[in-house]
């Protein structure tokens, strides 16, 4: 058995006016909301446990779920009304939501793809990795640093230069992170800190002495929903796509 956590928390706040009235993973796109497709495309890969997250607008999500009928996958809610947790905080509040010692597969509500998460889920379990990343070779506005065997060893923001390392080797490739990972239940013996954090700062942390890889797939087509602008685009595209292809974004 898996657990999934889907993030849905966030305020959305470039996604205005959108979300002005309604959250980020009630958005929709070919009448389906992100919230709904990140479902299905979990449920099409046998996940039978979803944690969703919320704060922004959280009666509607909690609503959306009470109304639908989303088959024998069992969906619970971590409540992050009060405070906003960010991805560290938001996994360390929905610990007592999993079933202990199963892998996690955290899951961005804003990510349209077609990926195949077998891949990735096999990926992890057969390197035995405390963490799977989703990445590819692309633009991003922070980068990911990984060395010459896909382990993770710092990050860089490309616009002011900052950086931070684990590790430092000859030579490291920048890659952007993509909305999605696969995560060992283990790693909730190395975090430490409670309250809001992000989970990234965390993992260049632990990966001088952990394996956090790098799941490389520069073939899947993906998509940011961050702004109006990126859901016209993700839009226009699936408009060009057959029945089959768009199946696989949206996880018909």
């Amino acid at each position: 058995m898996m657990n999934a956590i889907i993030f849905s928390a966030g305020k959305g706040t470039r996604l205005r006016p959108l979300t002005d009235v309604k959250p980020k993973a009630l958005v929709e796109i070919e009448n389906f909301t992100l919230l709904e497709i990140a479902i299905r495309k979990l449920t099409k890969y046998g996940i039978k446990r979803i944690i969703i997250n919320v704060h922004h607008f959280a009666n509607q999500i909690i609503d959306f779920i009470k109304n639908n009928n989303f088959g024998e996958v069992e969906i619970f809610i971590s409540d992050e009304t009060q405070l906003l947790l960010d991805t560290g905080g938001g996994l360390v509040k929905a610990k007592n939501l999993f079933v202990k010692n199963m892998p996690i597969i955290a899951y961005n509500v804003d990510i349209i793809c077609n990926i195949n998460l077998h891949k990735l889920i096999d990926f992890h379990n057969n390197n035995k990795n405390l963490v799977s990343m989703f990445v590819q070779n692309r633009t991003a506005s922070r980068f990911l640093l990984f060395d010459n065997e896909n382990l993770l060893c710092g990050w860089q923001n490309p616009i002011t230069g900052d950086e931070k390392w684990s590790t430092i080797p000859k030579e490291s490739s920048k890659l952007g992170y993509n909305g999605i990972q696969v995560i060992d239940y283990e790693i909730f013996k190395h975090i430490k800190q409670q309250g809001v954090f992000s989970i990234i700062p965390i993992y260049i942390d632990l990966a001088a002495n952990h394996k956090i890889c790098g799941w490389i797939n520069n073939e899947v087509t993906w998509f940011d929903i961050g702004t109006p602008e990126k859901l016209n685009h993700t839009i226009n595209y699936l408009n060009e796509c057959n029945d089959i292809e768009k199946s696989e974004f949206l996880g018909a």
